[in-house]
C-alpha cells in the first residue's frame, strides 16, 4: 500500500517552555530533557543562532542555523538529550524551547 502515512501532530508538554539566552559562548539548557519529550519547538526570539543537540552538546559556529526570521521550527530529540545555542554572527538575544509529546 503506498501513500503517505499520517502523523499526529505534537502537544506541549506544559510546564516545559524556557529561554536560553543567545551569546558568544555556547550554553546549555540547564537540565536534560526527560522521558516523554519527543521534540523541540525552537524559536529565536530577538537574535539568530546556532543549535547542537545530543547528550553533552556545544553549539558551534557551523552547528545548525535558527535564524529570528524564521517561523518556530520543530525537531525530533531522545531522552536524556540536551541543547545547547551560540549567536549567529554578532546576533545576540533568547532562543525560547518548548517540549513536545506525541
Amino acid at each position: 500500500m503506498g501513500g503517505w502515512t499520517p502523523i499526529s501532530p505534537g502537544r506541549p508538554i506544559p510546564g516545559t517552555g524556557q529561554n536560553i539566552t543567545i551569546g558568544a559562548t555556547s550554553t546549555q539548557n540547564a537540565t536534560a530533557f526527560g522521558v516523554g519529550t519527543q521534540m523541540l519547538q525552537l524559536s529565536a526570539i530577538t537574535g539568530s543562532c546556532h543549535v547542537e543537540i545530543g547528550p553533552n552538546p556545544t553549539a558551534l559556529a557551523t552547528s545548525m542555523l535558527v535564524k529570528n526570521t524564521d517561523p518556530p521550527l520543530v525537531i525530533r530529540i531522545g531522552a536524556g538529550e540536551m541543547i545547547a545555542v551560540i549567536q549567529d554572527a554578532s546576533s545576540t538575544g533568547t532562543l525560547n524551547v518548548v517540549e513536545f509529546t506525541h
